[in-house]
């Protein structure tokens, strides 16, 4: 199934990474500058509490 959004969405992604070169930290300082001049919290996750996190089921592991 395609969803024209999802890949709007890929494709807004593809383009910015492309701009910064796939460099993760330049990709970062962009959007915390993007951010710092809307006014807005464009990414707002914390750290996850330990309850938050999931773990593996016992049936899963016993595939590996």
């Amino acid at each position: 199934m395609r969803d024209p959004i999802v890949e709007e969405v890929r494709k807004a992604r593809e383009e910015h990474a492309r701009k910064f070169n796939y460099d993760l930290e330049a990709i970062c300082r962009d959007i915390q500058a993007r951010q710092t001049k809307c006014g807005h919290q464009l990414v707002r996750f914390g750290p996850r509490k330990l309850s938050e996190v999931k773990t593996v089921n016992s049936s899963c592991a016993k595939m590996n």
